[in-house]
């Protein structure tokens, strides 16, 4: 059986289980996504809004779930459907420990998705000086330009980002 585009269609109990891995990641249920993924689950695996599972484990803070996907050869490169990175919406979310799990294994600082807005901007348009703080730490490049041609600096001050706008200024 197939679907509309002629890919193999899934059955309910196939949805159900992706549902349930995804909230897994969501919850930041580290160790048994780790067991899954030593088992043999995609660590690159998407839902239906291109989110990867560590896409989740990132946006809701959880460090030890990023590990454990980073482990396992999850890609922070991969953007969603909104051209998010993950490390961009841990920074906009504003944590920390996720940021750093995901640099400590390796994924770049300075990534980006299409928009070319990095994490070091997504904290200075949020005004999260912690986050920027960490990223500057971490090496990421204060005067790399989106695709729109706009700095981490040009951004905080267009969003009205008082903190780390003097932050930048400051170099």
């Amino acid at each position: 059986m197939t679907d509309a585009a002629g890919k193999p269609a899934l059955d309910e109990d196939t949805i159900a289980f992706a549902g349930k891995v995804f909230q897994l990641a969501r919850l930041g249920h580290a160790p048994e996504l780790a067991e899954l993924l030593a088992a043999g689950l995609p660590a690159n695996l998407l839902n239906d809004k291109g989110d990867t599972l560590l896409m989740l484990a990132a946006y809701h803070g959880h460090a030890d779930a990023v590990r454990a996907l980073m482990a396992h050869g999850a890609d922070p490169t991969l953007a969603n459907d909104r051209g998010q990175v993950p490390l961009a919406a841990a920074a906009f979310k504003g944590y920390g420990a996720a940021i750093e799990a995901m640099l400590d294994a390796g994924a770049p600082v300075d990534g980006c998705g299409p928009d070319g807005k990095t994490a070091l901007m997504m904290a200075a348009m949020f005004d999260r000086v912690e986050m920027l703080d960490l990223l500057l730490e971490r090496g990421a490049a204060a005067g790399a330009r989106d695709a729109a041609g706009f700095t981490a600096l040009d951004l905080a001050e267009r969003m009205g980002a008082t903190h780390t706008a003097a932050k930048l200024r400051q170099g």
